[in-house]
């Protein structure tokens, strides 16, 4: 449901200053416990944050079509050693399943942007290493990103992009934790 009301055009201030979506606000009250739409707008918001930013990162990769998690193992991997990393070496960093990463590197493997090698300590182990044309990929990809960052936030300060990624992180922290509750496991003591 919260793909869909999104409308950046009814975007308004509240009396704080502080900016909301008219469109979202109407169509969460009907799901609201006492009209708090609070956190269901939050939601919404971060929703259409995050699609903003997987949008100018899109237009950053010149038409190269890596999906964020593609991206995100090929600058993992171009930060690692030359011995590269395992697939599940990327699994954990990414917090997805070896199953996920997998599908990630045959795709960037067949654009030549990482190989396969055997480990020289396990042969039975297969370690990923970003290719030079892999690392060319991503020099190029960097001056548009940054541009298309400092572009989207625009008129942040560093605290304000401190707390912004605070607030991120504890989200993911309490949607682990919680995770781990219905999982039946005592979950970690939240972030702070």
């Amino acid at each position: 449901m919260m793909k869909h009301v999104h409308n950046s055009r009814g975007l308004s201030s509240d009396a704080d200053g502080r900016i909301y979506d008219e469109g979202v606000r109407a169509a969460m009250a009907a799901f609201a416990v006492d009209g708090d739409t609070l956190a269901l707008e939050a939601a919404a918001a971060l929703r259409s944050a995050t699609q903003a930013v997987d949008r100018l990162r899109a237009l950053g990769a010149g038409g190269r079509g890596l999906s964020t998690g593609a991206l995100d193992v090929l600058v993992r991997l171009a930060a690692a050693d030359e011995e590269g990393l395992t697939i599940g070496e990327l699994a954990r960093a990414g917090g997805v399943s070896s199953r996920n990463v997998t599908g990630l590197v045959d795709t960037l493997e067949g654009d030549t942007l990482v190989r396969r090698v055997r480990d020289g300590a396990d042969r039975r182990s297969v370690r990923v290493v970003v290719t030079p044309e892999g690392r060319a990929w991503l020099e190029a990809f960097r001056a548009p990103t940054q541009r298309a960052m400092a572009a989207v936030f625009r008129g942040f300060t560093p605290d304000d992009l401190t707390l912004f990624r605070h607030l991120c992180l504890r989200l993911v922290d309490n949607q682990r934790r919680l995770e781990e509750h219905l999982a039946g496991t005592d979950p970690a003591p939240p972030a702070t």
